[in-house]
């Protein structure tokens, strides 16, 4: 086993430890990740049982052993019997101090590519939303004005002259929502994060909705009921929840279904942008039968501005999608005719609140 526990686990990439017989001694987050296998069903197993590379590797690697030196392989094909391959670089050096142990790391290039994508992404992201929330802010007080005025104007008037100046009303309201919205993306105050329980958040929005803009759908509760804490700000919680119950609502106008489920998968995994590894085990589905996601906007569907409705802002997913990011969790989408699911995956709080990440850890604590 590596000493320094944190910090192999908190390797970007994924990385094997060799013992002197070729078998797999130690794995780190990222490789479990990577080849879709556990720590345990690693252990003991030869390293070319479970990295599988497309290239005559045993040799090079027996010569490097031999050697006490260096191998490296550039834009090789390497997965696991549980992954597809993917292209990658491998690494494999003599680990000084120990008794002709190796260490292996596995490079992905889509890794590489992403992480600078990523990197330039948020940047220009940050300088797009702060420009946004300036605008938001100078543009909402002549809205107000606007406003203001239309409804003195209102009170002399009638008829067709009447319905003008509800319009302008009713129309600089909306736009108002519109930049509120916007401004929330610029807010950069960090979640009033504390041990909650998910179930109380998901009734009030549930409540919220079915006496609101959802009381022409019916709602089914499918809740585990031994689910654990997560560690969130209950407030923006609530936010993400009744966000997506009013899209699902909104997506089914003559009525359906809205199905809340909630359960536990211990394996769920994601990589954060520190390169660190967080388990996800807390998971909740928002499901209607409506019509589906318009296929060309499926893969988008989280971006700002982007809408399947007429006259939708498309800043309602976006937001959701940003608030689970800053609460450390992810959410997903999954859309045909018919079902459309979106998921919601979150840590534990007993996760959060040890800084640990033990699969073998109770689930029923929180």
């Amino acid at each position: 086993m590596i000493g320094d526990a944190a910090l192999w686990n908190s390797l970007p990439i994924p990385a094997l430890l060799l013992g002197p017989d070729d078998t797999i001694t130690d794995a780190n987050a990222s490789a479990e990740a990577f080849l879709n296998l556990s720590v345990r069903a690693l252990l003991g197993s030869p390293v070319w049982d479970r990295v599988m590379v497309d290239a005559a590797l045993e040799e090079p690697f027996a010569r490097a052993r031999a050697q006490n030196s260096s191998l490296i392989v550039n834009d090789v094909d390497v997965g696991s019997g549980e992954r597809a391959p993917v292209q990658c670089n491998i690494q494999i050096a003599p680990l000084q101090g120990t008794n002709g142990q190796m260490l292996m790391l596995i490079s992905p290039r889509e890794m590489a590519s992403r992480m600078v994508q990523q990197r330039s992404s948020a940047k220009a992201a940050k300088s797009a939303i702060g420009m946004a929330e300036m605008l938001a802010h100078e543009i909402k007080n002549p809205l107000a004005g606007i406003t203001g005025a239309a409804q003195l104007l209102s009170m002399g008037l009638e008829g067709a002259d009447l319905e003008l100046t509800d319009l302008i009303v009713e129309e600089s309201r909306r736009v108002v929502t519109l930049l509120e919205q916007v401004e929330q993306f610029g807010n950069l105050r960090p979640p009033a994060s504390q041990a909650v329980n998910i179930h109380d958040l998901l009734e009030r929005a549930r409540q919220s909705a079915s006496v609101g803009f959802g009381s022409h759908v019916t709602f089914h509760e499918d809740y585990d009921p031994s689910l654990p804490r997560t560690f969130a700000d209950p407030d923006q919680l609530l936010q993400i929840f009744l966000n997506l119950l009013k899209n699902a609502s909104e997506a089914m106008p003559q009525g359906g279904t809205i199905r809340l489920h909630s359960f536990y998968e211990p394996g769920l995994r994601i990589t954060r942008p520190d390169g660190r590894q967080a388990r996800l085990p807390l998971q909740i589905e928002v499901v209607d039968d409506g019509p589906g996601l318009p296929p060309e906007i499926a893969a988008d569907v989280f971006e700002p501005f982007v809408s399947g409705r007429e006259n939708g802002t498309g800043l309602g997913l976006a937001l959701v999608s940003k608030l689970i990011g800053e609460n450390g969790g992810r959410i997903s989408v999954d859309s045909v005719p018919g079902r459309t699911a979106f998921r919601i995956s979150l840590p534990r709080a007993a996760d959060q609140l040890s800084g640990g990440d033990d699969d073998t850890t109770d689930r029923s604590k929180s």
